[in-house]
């Protein structure tokens, strides 16, 4: 049992970094940023929480398949500098996924780990591709 704990602990420590996080002020996240893709999707998490350690890859991959559709941003909520995003969105649990339309309207919001075939239903609502 703990052999299974120890490897399940290990594999997420190799995916944390091959997968950097990267924050986004929202000085950089703005109206005009947000009409050039059709999805803005947010993550408000944390680099110390299992299930959004789990997201990471999800985040990456979207980013990446969806590029020029979908803008990836992620929040460390539990850094000083995060904080102020928690407040900002409303979050009451860690991780929470918001996403915005080419307007910057939010359009859908979830709590918690979200597996990528239901975050992909998520983004073809706005005509993601």
């Amino acid at each position: 049992m703990y052999y299974r704990l120890v490897k399940n602990i290990c594999f997420m420590g190799m995916v944390i970094l091959l997968f950097s996080i990267t924050e986004v002020s929202t000085q950089n996240l703005t109206k005009q940023e947000t009409k050039t893709t059709k999805v803005t999707f947010i993550e408000l998490g944390s680099i110390k929480c299992i299930p959004c350690k789990m997201m990471q890859p999800i985040m990456k991959e979207i980013e990446e398949e969806y590029k020029g559709q979908v803008k990836v941003v992620f929040y460390d909520v539990w850094t000083s500098e995060g904080r102020p995003y928690a407040r900002e969105y409303s979050i009451r649990v860690i991780p929470t996924q918001v996403f915005f339309d080419k307007d910057g309207k939010e359009y859908w919001r979830h709590e918690g780990f979200f597996p990528k075939d239901e975050l992909v239903k998520v983004l073809k609502m706005q005509g993601v591709e």
